[in-house]
């Protein structure tokens, strides 16, 4: 029998959500600071596609180089696959893409977590991934 031993409780991984919001909220505050002067305040497709390539490679430069967001360093766990190996860039295009999806549909994707016995979102499940206590 598995156990749920080193899997993330619901708490902690919405405490490294909140964590990891704040500070994405940050990285996308200074990508609009350096896109400002180009855009000239003006806000389009080519800046929203803009922003959302900012938050993406924050995220997949950090799981793919260590597994870990800072918010995930600061909570002590780590993204893996489900075989437990270092994720790759397809897992994170995946991943957030899928996030993406699941806050668009109100939440329901991470509310998930709630009622899986892993406690693993959408994203993990689609993407064959989860977060370990370390």
């Amino acid at each position: 029998m598995e156990t749920n031993s080193n899997y993330v409780g619901v708490l902690r991984y919405f405490a490294v959500i909140f964590y990891d919001s704040l500070l994405l909220f940050s990285v996308l505050f200074l990508a609009t600071a350096i896109a400002y002067p180009i855009t000239d305040g003006q806000v389009n497709i080519m800046f929203q596609v803009y922003l959302l390539t900012v938050g993406f490679f924050y995220f997949a430069w950090s799981w793919v180089n260590g597994g870990q967001t800072l918010g995930m360093k600061a909570w002590r766990v780590r993204l893996v696959t489900s075989d437990n190996q270092p994720i790759s860039l397809q897992h994170c295009l995946l991943r957030f893409l899928i996030s993406i999806l699941s806050w668009l549909m109100f939440g329901i994707g991470f509310i998930w977590a709630f009622f899986n016995h892993k406690h693993r979102t959408w994203h993990d499940l689609i993407s064959n991934t989860h977060l370990i206590v370390l």
